[in-house]
């Protein structure tokens, strides 16, 4: 039997290669297979690093999609589709959004997040269909993860993303002309070299490290970008559990210089906008007047401070 042409494009692939620097794991002591994967672990943020350019105009089009009233959508398999799962849920609690301003998407459902849901990836109908569910238009951004850059489920999500006239873009693990390769539909490409990974294929380690780091650095720079900060402070949380809300007491009381009762009395007053409790004690004004400030500032503490001046 020949091999067959996904054998093929597989075999192709810089994630499924081997690892010199690992040829020996499984003879090694536990200190040493620590070390190894560490060691392979700190090459991951240099080859970010290297792709910050495309992040950064990641970056500008999810801020403007933002702006103009459209939404993220992360799309992927597996780790992948996980990764974008989590980075997407993180959202509200810590920056205040809306849950439908980043969502994730991840080939087999929601039940795909606990359990591997087996050949859910290879259906490009699937995501395809999925991005006509979510009435994803031109205001969108979606942006695909696959470390092979070969999932056809988030092919076929990518392709009809574009038809819609959504932004597009792929976050893999795998060369720009490899991507070029597997007709990628996507107007960006986001491709961090790691190199092979300490066990052969599995993408869960530097790939999916790759990964998360660049969905940390997509979202919480579009969050800095839209006012969701103060200094280096979440300033828009949301105080859904006991933890952050004792967060929020403590950020009044260390920028605002007060007390930890004031601190509970201001966030009481500005049913719970640790922003809005922020203006009314550094401009010194009412809730009315620091909302007000906030909203012609356009989200921004520093700005809506400096109005009032």
């Amino acid at each position: 039997m020949s091999e067959t042409p996904l054998f093929n494009e597989i075999s192709d692939l810089a994630t499924e290669q081997n690892n010199s620097a690992t040829r020996n794991i499984d003879i090694s002591s536990v200190n040493e297979i620590l070390f190894m994967i560490n060691d392979e672990d700190r090459t991951v943020p240099d080859a970010v690093r290297a792709e910050i350019s495309k992040i950064s105009v990641a970056v500008d089009a999810v801020v403007h999609a933002f702006q103009s009233g459209g939404r993220l959508f992360y799309v992927g398999a597996g780790t992948s589709g996980r990764l974008g799962i989590v980075d997407a849920s993180e959202c509200p609690p810590t920056f205040g959004t809306d849950p439908e301003m980043v969502q994730g998407i991840i080939a087999g459902g929601d039940k795909a997040v606990f359990r591997a849901q087996e050949g859910a990836e290879d259906r490009p109908a699937d995501g395809a269909n999925i991005i006509k569910e979510k009435n994803i238009c031109e205001k969108d951004v979606v942006c695909g993860l696959a470390a092979s850059g070969r999932t056809p489920f988030v092919k076929g999500a990518l392709e009809q993303a574009k038809t819609n006239g959504a932004f597009t873009i792929m976050i893999s693990t795998v060369s720009n002309e490899k991507l070029k390769e597997l007709d990628v539909a996507a107007d960006l490409m986001i491709c961090p070299n790691v190199g092979p990974e300490v066990i052969q294929g599995s993408t869960r380690m530097k790939s999916g490290t790759a990964q998360k780091l660049v969905l940390n650095m997509i979202t919480t720079t579009s969050m800095v970008r839209l006012g969701k900060i103060y200094g280096n402070v979440m300033v828009d949380l949301q105080l859904t559990n006991n933890k952050l809300r004792e967060r929020a007491k403590r950020i009044l009381m260390t920028l605002g210089n007060i007390e930890y009762d004031a601190a509970e009395e201001y966030l009481a007053q500005s049913n719970g906008s640790v922003k809005t409790a922020l203006v009314m004690i550094l401009a010194n004004v009412d809730k009315n007047e620091a909302e007000r400030l906030v909203q012609n500032s356009n989200g921004f503490v520093k700005k809506a401070i400096d109005y009032k001046k």
